[in-house]
């Protein structure tokens, strides 16, 4: 089970704790002798580099080498700093001050951070299911905040099975979502995640579907045999087109379309489509995520086999040999 501390920053926000926590000095001495965790949101980023945070009662101080956990060898950089004004922030009581009638409290995000680490990313394994959130997109991945503000990455071919040309075809920074371990490097401390295991298999995604229906679609991909229309993050299928309309099509790229569903055939794991018409502007191009694991009870993924029983082609995800929790 994860502890709340460990969660993404943001999380304990709103809790009962923090709330009793900030809300008078006392409450933050408790916090301090009990070494617990608490939140509060970023107000500025001063001269110094130095984060001032709003703990309701009295003013947060956070010097910039208490502001990030740096792994070995890694330097800190000055974004992962200023970044962070208007933003909540996890951090551990260092000391509380007095001072012409007023409280300073000395905090540190670093300490928090390490603490998250040493507790809980240390344990995971391979194909645990564990809470994120998204800090901001690349080309090749979206960043997620895993636990107190500690990064993993989400490379883009992970986020689901369905391909995208960039994260913001899929999500959203500062959207929560559920996503497995896909790989841990203790030796960096560096954890890598995914999210298509999440997000149902072939099967499960094409029986919201029937041969004969006409429903919208996002082009993904023009290729020279057809365009590859998204039905669902982890489903698309495959329209023919002639080649004098492939250019125009590609300027549609990420543009929502009508499809006709010509069929649908589990063993090849085909779905054919005719384009039918394209949407106006204005309607959504990113398909909403569905779930088909609940990552609050599903705590492990051992393996997730995305292909049919009945399909020739097995494409599949194996985490580890064990059973799943």
């Amino acid at each position: 089970m994860i502890m709340d501390q460990f969660r993404p920053e943001g999380t304990l926000l709103d809790t009962t704790a923090n709330k009793e926590h900030l809300a008078s000095p006392a409450g933050l001495e408790r916090a301090m002798l009990s070494g617990a965790t608490v939140e509060g949101i970023v107000t500025l980023c001063d001269e110094n580099m130095r984060l001032h945070v709003d703990l309701h009662c009295a003013e947060g101080l956070i010097d910039v080498e208490e502001a990030v956990y740096c792994r070995e060898g890694e330097e800190r950089k000055d974004i992962a700093v200023i970044t962070r004004v208007g933003k909540p922030v996890a951090c551990k009581i260092l000391a509380i001050e007095h001072r012409d009638g007023a409280i300073r409290v000395q905090l540190s995000r670093r300490a928090a951070q390490k603490e998250c680490m040493n507790a809980y990313m240390k344990h995971l394994r391979e194909g645990d299911v564990i809470p994120a959130r998204v800090t901001h997109m690349e080309p090749f991945g979206a960043f997620l905040d895993i636990g107190c503000g500690v990064s993993s990455l989400l490379s883009v071919d992970c986020i689901s099975v369905s391909r995208i040309s960039h994260p913001r075809d899929r999500l959203q920074n500062g959207m929560f979502v559920h996503v497995a371990v896909k790989s841990v490097q203790p030796e960096s401390e560096r954890i890598y995640v995914t999210l298509r295991e999440l997000l149902g298999t072939w099967q499960e995604n094409a029986s919201a579907f029937e041969a004969g229906q006409t429903v919208t679609g996002i082009i993904r991909s023009v290729e020279s045999y057809g365009v590859f229309v998204e039905l669902a993050p982890n489903l698309a299928g495959l329209a023919e087109v002639r080649e004098a309309d492939a250019d125009a099509l590609r300027a549609q790229i990420g543009q929502s379309v009508v499809v006709y569903i010509k069929s649908i055939v589990s063993e090849r794991m085909k779905i054919k489509l005719v384009l039918i018409d394209s949407c106006p502007v204005g309607i959504a191009t990113r398909t909403p995520l569905r779930y088909f694991v609940d990552g609050e009870r599903t705590k492990h993924l051992s393996r997730w086999r995305y292909s049919p029983t009945c399909a020739a082609k097995i494409v599949e995800t194996v985490f580890d040999d064990g059973a799943d929790i």
